[in-house]
């Protein structure tokens, strides 16, 4: 016979069903007010309006015009190189400090860490004048007033904002990581850079995939560190270096932003969407790979 439930157990579940439906009902709430304006911004992609709201027809012409607009396409290869050199460089060198930190005494990992939060943990306006106020000093009493402010300016200002999460991405994988794996190597005839090449450093793989990711992400959409070290260089020339970020906030102040950057916001949105895809297919292979090397 079916039990029948008590007042109590009535009321747990009434409550179990209430928070779970505010719970997901939130969730859906985050979703939308998240991708609701981009879905909006995708379909209005495929019109000629200036502005969104107005449709005047299914069309392909942003698409072909934003290939020969010659100014975004500028904007766009330097933040895309800026994104890749400075992503590897920060890659590199935050991997090193992980792994020099991981084998370092107590003493000088906890120093090393508590400078690698101070960039996570302050504010991007606090380290974008910190910078500024750094490479006028420079400029002014070190370079004899000759100009500062170039790519390299840039690329310094980039990497600062992205080796301390490369450290934090790479950090959990090393202290996964088996500690006498290292020590077994050396004992089997490695040297310690073969050691490190074979077992370290395949161990800890996925968070440094992972660290170059987050690293490109904070790379392309950021502006204040690139509105405040950016100079001349790169495919502007003699101009001041325009990545897609700063284009955009110049263009707000003189109108209204390019139709073809909505085109533009597409494919950046797809080819994100398409490499979170395949991430996501490749960690769980990956894990279920692991399980299947576990039960055997």
């Amino acid at each position: 016979m079916k039990r029948t439930l008590s007042v109590n157990e009535r009321k747990l579940r009434r409550n179990a069903i209430l928070h779970k439906t505010i719970g997901q009902s939130i969730i859906w709430l985050v979703l939308i007010v998240m991708y609701v304006p981009i879905m909006v911004l995708i379909a209005f992609s495929f019109t000629t309006a200036t502005n969104i709201g107005t449709w005047t027809g299914f069309s392909f012409d942003l698409y072909k015009n934003l290939f020969q607009s010659e100014e975004i396409m500028v904007a766009l290869g330097n933040t895309v190189l800026i994104a890749l050199i400075s992503s590897l460089l920060s890659t590199v060198l935050g991997t090193c400090g992980a792994i020099g930190a991981f084998y370092s005494k107590k003493r000088s990992r906890e120093i090393i860490e508590s400078v690698n939060q101070i960039p996570v943990v302050n504010a991007e306006i606090v380290i974008a004048l910190s910078l500024t106020v750094m490479f006028v000093f420079f400029q002014s009493y070190i370079l004899g007033g000759a100009n500062v402010f170039s790519f390299w300016t840039l690329l310094v200002g980039h990497m600062i904002l992205q080796v301390p999460f490369v450290y934090l991405s790479v950090k959990p994988k090393l202290q996964q990581m088996d500690p006498a794996l290292y020590e077994a190597a050396m004992d089997l005839g490695c040297t310690q850079t073969q050691a490190l090449w074979k077992a370290t450093v395949p161990e800890i793989i996925p968070g440094v995939f992972s660290g170059l990711l987050l690293s490109i992400t904070l790379s392309l959409d950021d502006f204040i560190v690139t509105a405040f070290t950016r100079g001349a260089g790169l495919l502007s020339g003699d101009k001041s270096i325009e990545t897609l970020s700063t284009l955009v906030q110049a263009k707000i102040k003189k109108g209204p932003i390019p139709p073809e950057m909505r085109a533009l916001t597409t494919i950046i949105f797809i080819l994100v969407l398409v490499v979170a895809v395949l991430v996501t297919i490749y960690r769980n292979r990956s894990v279920k790979k692991t399980r299947k090397g576990r039960e055997a």
